[in-house]
């Protein structure tokens, strides 16, 4: 049977990784990995994380399965995370919360729940989004269309034509947003934008689906999750997929979840039974330990305090590196306006390179980014902000 099987090529990423992984060169930068590093170029553990694991590890009585929704510690947490305590939709008990493997669980849950939901449904896309995106809702057999979202030339978002598209998406169809730090563009909707596109749904009767993977690394907690709650509030259904990959740095714990928002408590229920229903028909219980610490940090104030500022600091450390980069790359004199990188939120943003300088960057000077010019803000430091600028400077000079 596997005879007739050829090799697929490498993910484009991993690839990636690949190659700097045996590039021997000491100045190397890899900005293509999208983790978070500190100054050292490690992805380090959050001290709040490790409490909350020894004190899971110090708790826990059984191995036993935790059913098919994860725990309910988790559960509440994320959810007011997410949409804040005193959200109306919470308080009318609107929102059911599941956990999953990672935001990715998260994604294809909620995509093979929508294809219950409706069968010839079909989910609109920004241009450009997150790779992923497409084999995780397209593989679960939903169509996929793409709306205009990001500007290269000018480094804007093309809010204007985004609308008009999405004016062509009506009741039954699923419009796929990035909650906040746009991947790969970082160039995020304003707050005026977040309530024209509510304003859109509500008039056409789309169905948001809202993936907030970075939510507190870009302005903050509860202003990342201005979309999301601004929806909830204003809109009769909505599906939020979250990650806590970045903001708990929990990546290989594969830590998610999936809101639904329903126009009713009942609604939202009879949601949380088809849900359970589709994970029982995937991967029938989720892990437990990163939930169970994410659960621990948010259950207890000492550690919700410690991982906040913590996560301040990253957040923190990424702006003020996006700021220094444009300073530096201007001190080259380049031909070029980089400005926008500093108005731009999370790690990710295009540098507008072509890939014939993506290519040169990588096999002269010892960077790596994705052919799009695509780099992790995250993965420079102060030790070799001055080659990447540098490095930058002698591409865009030939």
């Amino acid at each position: 049977m596997f005879s007739s099987l050829d090799a697929l090529a490498p993910d484009p990423i991993l690839g990636l990784i690949a190659l700097a992984n045996k590039d021997n060169n000491p100045r190397k930068v890899d900005l293509g990995v999208g983790v978070y590093k500190d100054e050292s170029g490690l992805t380090p553990i959050m001290a709040a994380v490790k409490t909350a694991e020894f004190n899971c590890a110090e708790k826990e009585l059984t191995k036993a399965y935790i059913g098919p929704a994860g725990p309910a510690e988790f559960n509440n947490g994320i959810r007011e995370l997410i949409f804040g305590a005193q959200h109306p939709a919470l308080q009318a008990g609107r929102v059911s919360t599941v956990l999953t493997p990672g935001g990715c669980g998260a994604l294809r849950v909620g995509a093979e729940f929508l294809k219950r939901c409706n069968d010839n449904a079909t989910v609109w896309v920004s241009d450009p989004t997150w790779a992923n995106h497409l084999p995780l809702l397209g593989n679960a057999g939903l169509k996929l269309a793409e709306y205009p979202y990001y500007e290269a030339g000018s480094s804007t978002i093309k809010f204007d034509e985004m609308m008009s598209a999405l004016a062509n998406a009506g009741k039954g169809d699923i419009v796929l947003l990035h909650g906040c730090c746009h991947n790969p563009c970082g160039a995020d909707l304003s707050e005026d934008q977040w309530q024209a596109l509510t304003d859109l749904a509500a008039k056409n009767g789309f169905l948001p689906f809202i993936d907030l993977a970075y939510q507190g690394f870009g302005r903050g907690l509860d202003e990342d999750a201005f979309g999301p709650r601004l929806m909830a509030a204003q809109l009769p259904e909505l599906l939020v997929a979250s990650s806590c990959s970045k903001n708990f740095g929990l990546y290989r714990e594969r830590v998610g979840s999936l809101s639904v928002l329903g126009d009713s408590s009942t609604q939202a229920e009879a949601a949380l039974t088809h849900i359970n229903n589709v994970v029982r028909g995937n991967y029938s219980m989720p892990p437990s330990h990163g939930g169970a610490i994410v659960g621990e940090i948010l259950g207890d104030q000492a550690l919700r305090q410690s991982w906040e500022s913590e996560l301040a600091a990253m957040r923190n450390r990424i702006n003020q590196l996006r700021v220094l980069l444009v300073d530096k790359l201007s001190a080259q004199n380049v031909d070029a306006d980089f400005s926008f990188i500093a108005r731009q939120h999370g790690m990710f943003s295009f540098l507008g390179l072509s890939l014939a300088q993506v290519e040169q960057l990588r096999e002269q000077y010892s960077i790596y980014m994705v052919g799009s010019s695509r780099v992790n803000i995250a993965g420079i430091s102060q030790t070799n902000i001055d080659y990447v600028a540098q490095s930058i400077a002698a591409v865009l000079a030939r």
